[in-house]
Parts: C-alpha cells; structure tokens; sequence
C-alpha cells in the first residue's frame, strides 16, 4: 500500500439537512431548519445573505451563536443571560 502524504478530509457536520436552509430567531438564541422552498415561521428570519451558517463550528455558525437580528432586520448582540 503506498502512501500519499494526504490527510482525510476532515468530517463537518451540516446545520440542516439535505433540502433544508438554517433561519434564525429574532429577538433570540434559537435556529431552526426549514424546507427549502418555504418561509420561515412567525418569530424567524432568512440570515443575511453571504452569512449563513453551512457547517456546525463554522465561521458562520461561530459568528451567529452570540448575535442575531432585530425585528428590523439589524444585527444584535445576544444578553449573557442566554
């Protein structure tokens, strides 16, 4: 068996699953996965385009795990209490 000098990729888990895009709570900590297609539930929102998080432990994912949006659409830093 030869060896090549290549690493395996590394493995990276999804935020959603096969035909699903992430959305994120307004006003709060919480995500959800919903159908693509379909609009997010009351309460929920599309994140910003370019930022939305593909892979857990992502710089997206990282980045949006202490902010969210506002109802009017501007980013917000998350209350420690979260």
């Amino acid at each position: 068996m030869a060896l090549t000098g290549c690493a395996a990729p590394k493995y990276q888990e999804h935020v959603c699953s096969r035909g699903e895009y992430p959305v994120l709570q307004v006003n709060g900590p919480g995500g959800d996965c919903v159908a693509n297609g379909g609009e997010p539930p009351a309460g929920y929102t599309r994140y910003p385009e370019g930022e939305v998080p593909q892979q857990v432990n992502g710089k997206w994912d990282v980045y949006w795990s202490t902010r969210t949006l506002d109802e009017d659409g501007n980013v917000i830093d998350l209350p420690d209490v979260y």
